[in-house]
């Protein structure tokens, strides 16, 4: 409360952010990357109204995934564009990105680049 009202909400994000990382993965543990979305949402919106470094493409990239049936969706890298990540079953991964190209044009952005990656085992020690 005894914040400057953009600072608190800057600390605010800060905060939640750290508590959804622990929430995300303890949820991956229990209950696998499906439970996510919700989790990914929360971060998109926070970073977009508390810390405020989303930029409409970036948010239109979030809304048209989400409308075409990802399960959750944010913006990723260090804000004022960069990239947006969508979680997707495989069958809907056309329908997301087809959703995202045609949202763009409709905003009248430029196309987006849209590419799909696949989960990996992470870094390890070779030796």
């Amino acid at each position: 409360a005894q914040l400057p009202q953009e600072i608190g909400r800057r600390v605010r994000h800060i905060v939640t952010e750290n508590q959804r990382v622990l929430d995300t993965v303890q949820t991956l543990r229990e209950h696998g990357p499906r439970a996510i979305g919700d989790l990914l949402l929360a971060s998109h919106a926070s970073m977009r109204d508390d810390f405020e470094i989303s930029v409409p493409e970036l948010d239109t990239a979030v809304e048209a995934a989400m409308s075409a049936g990802a399960i959750g969706a944010r913006m990723t890298g260090g804000g004022f564009g960069g990239a947006a990540i969508a979680l997707v079953e495989h069958a809907r991964v056309q329908t997301v990105m087809d959703a995202a190209a045609t949202a763009f044009a409709a905003s009248g952005f430029a196309a987006p680049t849209v590419f799909t990656v696949v989960p990996s085992a992470g870094a390890g020690r070779d030796a």
